[in-house]
């Protein structure tokens, strides 16, 4: 199976993309090629996840490489003749890629008859939702696998194809959910005295949210919060009786989360109050910060850098990645790597009109062999 051609595999996967932990098409189709070569195969993991070992030599200890597999639930806009056929399913953000550039890594290590070192390929579902990675962890990925150091890759839109970007330290955010719900009394729209208006009282939840970036946070800690929906039971001529406002909240550290959330609690308890309505906050983590190891980061900046340009400082990003939950665990590193300047190529991560560059397979395929003859 060397000579599997790349470009055809990823745009197959692109046209059949499945979301969460269903994958079942998307992970038999890696997973077939990847037993055709000879490496070792568990599938299942986590519900949906693989991992392919390929052991050379006495030590089933060795490095992991992670791709992701999982697409989004977003109607694919483009004309491309390799188009979603799954309706309201779309890569959107580049996993169909992802899981080439490793296929391929796993392929050319394979037969390369000097190579005498043992990589595990983890190949993760569920990533856009963020239990993924928790899902193989609690499966026994690292008592069923001898891992010692774990790496990951993400594309990047308008960052050029052969160039790469990361950092020490803090990397990507967390990602913090909230779900307020406000009850009042609803009524006629003619008769508001009568009632309690939720609304008005969200609304003024809304307006007080935001003075916890200006004013409850220090203007050096990194931090978002973003309402971004807002949801009532009333209609033209009923006042509401229930309102529901839903969004969520980025950083890089502990204390910038607790803050969050007790300003949140406390506004909402406060407004409520004042307006005579009642309210409660459900608030959760659904990504932790990713915090890439320095030892781990050298490794992929020296990498990388036999492969194209490298950004070593190129500073903290704002998404989050599931990756960091496996970073709790083993020491490792997470690097970003261009998917082109122009066209759908350059268009944002998660936008109906994006497309992986295949131009950025070979680079990807290249940097993975790279980090595991060297690590």
């Amino acid at each position: 199976m060397t000579d599997l051609d790349l470009v055809a595999f990823r745009r197959d996967l692109h046209a059949h993309p499945e979301t969460g932990f269903d994958l079942h098409r998307t992970a038999d189709r890696i997973a077939a090629v990847l037993e055709a070569a000879g490496l070792s195969v568990t599938r299942n993991i986590g519900t949906s996840g693989i991992v392919a070992t390929l052991q050379r030599g006495p030590s089933s200890e060795g490095i992991a490489l992670r791709a992701d597999m999982d697409a989004l639930p977003i109607e694919e806009a483009t004309n491309l003749p390799y188009r979603s056929t799954n309706a309201g399913v779309f890569h959107g953000c580049g996993h169909d890629g992802h899981s080439t550039m490793l296929v391929g890594a796993a392929l050319a290590l394979a037969a390369d008859p000097g190579f005498d070192k043992t990589v595990h390929f983890i190949f993760q579902p569920d990533e856009e939702n963020g239990t993924g990675a928790k899902a193989m962890i609690d499966d026994g990925l690292f008592s069923r696998f001898q891992i010692n150091r774990v790496f990951g890759l993400h594309n990047m839109p308008g960052m050029a194809v052969g160039q790469f970007a990361t950092q020490s330290g803090p990397f990507c955010a967390f990602e913090d959910n909230f779900d307020i719900r406000i009850s009042g009394k609803g009524g006629h729209a003619s008769m508001p005295e009568r009632g309690v208006d939720p609304i008005v009282t969200g609304a003024a939840v809304v307006t007080q949210l935001q003075t916890i970036v200006s004013r409850a946070v220090a203007p050096r800690d990194h931090c978002v919060v973003s309402v971004t929906d807002f949801q009532t039971d009333g209609a033209r001529n009923i006042l509401a009786s229930n309102v529901q406002i839903t969004g969520d909240c980025r950083g890089f550290d502990a204390h910038v989360s607790a803050r969050i959330e007790e300003r949140m609690r406390a506004i909402v308890d406060g407004v409520c109050a004042a307006q005579g309505a009642s309210g409660r906050v459900e608030y959760s983590t659904s990504f932790e910060p990713l915090v890439n190891d320095p030892d781990a980061t050298q490794s992929a900046i020296r990498a990388a850098g036999l492969v194209g340009q490298v950004d070593d400082a190129y500073g903290r990003v704002g998404f989050s990645e599931d990756f960091a939950a496996f970073l709790q665990h083993r020491p490792g590193a997470f690097i970003l790597m261009g998917n082109g300047t122009e066209g759908a190529n350059a268009m944002p991560l998660h936008n109906p009109g994006y497309d992986f560059n295949d131009d950025a397979i070979a680079p990807g395929v290249a940097y993975w062999c790279a980090l595991a003859k060297a690590d």
